[in-house]
């Protein structure tokens, strides 16, 4: 049976989904409150896991080897890295890397981890497709399915933004989701990261991120229980 462990940063990414929990008990572990209970029929953990990479990277162990979640969302709000993609539009990661991470003194490429053997983290191909599907469902034409870019870093300069791009070819810029998603592909548990665009990640983002951010979080949520009804259905 599927549990699925359900990550976002800040309240405003989760409060929706908390609302709507059945069933719900908490318990806390590393000064995070983890949630279970059934979405959507399906039974899931939630926990804000607070903004970073360390951690995002903490609350996945915590949910792997504690709760035994057999999948992972991780759902949240990003900056535009595509001119293409507006404010509200809806990223699905391919995969996720890090922007910040620079071992070419020892001959590793931009964003790999020595040690690791990729350098971006590939999301399980039937949860996309379970997030495509909800994502189109809840806002048709506006879904792609894309890389996406993590650092301890928001992201508010052009300059800054054009380097993420040239490093990863990355839709959309975080800063949690390649640390959840290193943490899950090195325990072999399925994971797929939904974004939400907030903000134009130049500029701009300074103003955009406090008027667009409860909205794209809210669509991220909308988008979060019908990927539990359809993993529920199965």
């Amino acid at each position: 049976m599927i549990r699925l462990g359900i990550i976002g940063a800040m309240e405003e990414e989760l409060e929706t989904l908390l609302f709507t929990l059945g069933g719900k008990t908490c318990s806390s572990h590393s000064g995070s409150a983890f949630y279970q209970g059934t979405l959507e029929g399906l039974p899931v953990v939630l926990v804000q896991c607070g903004i970073g990479k360390v951690n995002a990277a903490i609350c996945t162990q915590i949910l792997i080897d504690l709760y035994g979640v057999t999948h992972i969302l991780n759902t949240g709000i990003a900056g535009s890295l595509n001119p293409n993609l507006d404010i509200g539009d809806l990223v699905i990661s391919r995969d996720a890397m890090y922007h910040d991470v620079d071992c070419g003194t020892f001959d590793y490429p931009l964003g790999q981890v020595p040690g690791m053997d990729t350098v971006a983290f590939p999301a399980d191909k039937a949860l996309v497709d379970v997030a495509w599907n909800s994502a189109e469902a809840e806002n048709p034409g506006h879904t792609r399915i894309a890389r996406i870019a993590s650092g301890d870093q928001f992201i508010c300069e052009k300059e800054k933004k054009e380097r993420i791009i040239s490093i990863t070819g990355g839709a959309c810029t975080e800063m949690e989701g390649a640390a959840i998603a290193q943490t899950a592909y090195r325990a072999g548990i399925p994971f797929v990261i939904l974004r939400a665009i907030s903000d134009k990640a130049d500029d701009s983002a300074d103003m955009d991120y406090p008027t667009f951010e409860r909205i794209a979080a809210h669509r991220c949520a909308s988008v979060t229980r019908r990927v539990a009804r359809a993993l529920a259905a199965k």
